[in-house]
């Protein structure tokens, strides 16, 4: 994306900042996996959001003084004798062109420059990001610098900045949503590719290999998530990702995958039938997960309150699973749906944002309802991804298909 998009990020968050304010991220370094190996390295997405760097070690520093706001960004010294290993790092120009932020300096620079910012008498609060998931995590680089710089400056009050950031994101630019569309066509195309192999006595991470094979094709560099591909009975199983099965004649397989495009992502999920035509009962479930799933989409629109609509579609799920003779009690649902209508979608998979929040145009949600049944091995999930706008929505997934007269078809014409 052009630099515009990440100075207009900065612009937004520097507007959100009361006086006084210092807000420091860091890009994040990838972790050991063994010996002298090191896992791949993906930036930390709130630091990717206001620079569009992408290479570890990196540190931006955003400070609201006097009503001044003041960038700087703080990149590796180029190392000739390690870039003949590894390659080189981004250079300053480099770094400008790509974040607009028109202050470049070393790392080596970095605590003159934070202390003379903190000390100055002027800074009353330091932002860093502090998300944390689960009490059990690793403590980040980034609490370790809030922990250091809580005992330097004691007159410093430490804040999370995440809150900020992620409210910001929620509502994508209109670069960020070219960037899913891409992501979202790639995945399409390798979805087609995988249906047009599909066949019985494969396993499951051999038909999953034609998607990865039709990424890399189309220069992705990761996918969006692990790939769920769960035929049968693994279905019913929401997040499969064993993928070693073997996959039977009377199997429906679901695939719920998603490539990653410049850190953008995707995410589809369809169930189709390896023999090329639903029986009977699998048709019957299919097409009650797929009303749920159009009505659910129709319902999207700004104003509407998210927990509404998940509710909504709970309600509508227990009803089709009492047509499906299933239940008799809509109380009884979750022993055949035990998750969500969806979530928000962008820079993570399952996106950042508040989930009781009244729907905004620039949102993007997934629509995935699912019913799973495991005494009958049959689970189908219908996932698409729907961009709010300011007259409705927008199925930014339309073009994959997903009634059961366009599978078959399609399926019939491999």
């Amino acid at each position: 994306m052009k630099k515009e998009v990440f100075i207009n990020n900065r612009k937004r968050l520097s507007e959100k900042l009361e006086e006084g304010s210092v807000v420091v991220l860091l890009a994040g370094e990838a972790p050991k996996k063994t010996a002298d190996e090191a896992y791949p390295f993906t930036p930390n997405r709130n630091f990717y959001y206001l620079t569009g760097i992408d290479e570890e070690k990196h540190k931006v520093v955003i400070s609201k003084i006097n009503g001044k706001v003041e960038e700087a960004l703080f990149i590796q010294k180029p190392d000739p004798v390690k870039e003949r290993w590894v390659g080189k790092t981004i250079r300053d120009n480099e770094a400008i062109e790509v974040s607009g932020v028109e202050e470049v300096l070393y790392l080596e620079d970095f605590n003159g420059y934070i202390n003379q910012k903190l000390s100055s008498g002027k800074a009353n609060a330091l932002y860093v990001d502090l998300e944390r998931r689960s009490f059990e995590e690793r403590t980040t680089l980034t609490e370790e610098f809030a922990k250091e710089a809580a005992g330097r400056y004691p007159y410093i009050v430490i804040k999370n900045v995440y809150g900020i950031i992620s409210e910001l994101r929620t509502i994508k630019a209109s670069e960020e949503i070219d960037e899913m569309r891409e992501a979202i066509k790639i995945t399409i195309d390798g979805v087609n590719s995988l249906m047009k192999n599909a066949k019985a006595g494969i396993k499951e991470y051999e038909l999953e290999a034609f998607f990865d094979f039709h990424l890399k094709k189309s220069g992705v560099k990761d996918v969006a998530f692990k790939t769920i591909a769960a035929a049968g009975k693994n279905a019913t199983i929401l997040h499969y990702v064993d993928n070693d099965s073997v996959i039977k004649e009377d199997d429906l397989i679901l695939f719920d995958l998603g490539a990653q495009y410049n850190y953008y992502n995707a995410d589809i999920t369809r169930t189709f039938p390896i023999s090329g035509k639903y029986t009977a009962r699998q048709k019957e479930v299919y097409e009650a997960v797929l009303r749920v799933n159009e009505a659910i989409i129709e319902a999207l629109k700004p104003g509407v309150n998210y927990i509404d609509i998940n509710n909504k579609a709970t309600d509508l799920i227990a009803d089709e699973c009492i047509k499906l003779g299933l239940i008799k009690d809509k109380k009884d649902v979750r022993n055949y749906y035990w998750h969500s209508i969806g979530h928000g979608l962008g820079l993570d998979t399952h996106d950042v944002g508040e989930r009781n929040v009244d729907l905004k145009p620039g949102m993007v949600y997934t629509v995935e309802p699912g019913i799973y049944i495991e005494e009958e091995g049959i689970g189908v999930r219908i996932e698409d991804d729907v961009l709010i706008t300011e007259s409705g929505n927008e199925v930014l997934t339309k073009e994959m298909i997903k009634s059961v007269e366009d599978i078959e078809k399609f399926m019939a014409n491999r």
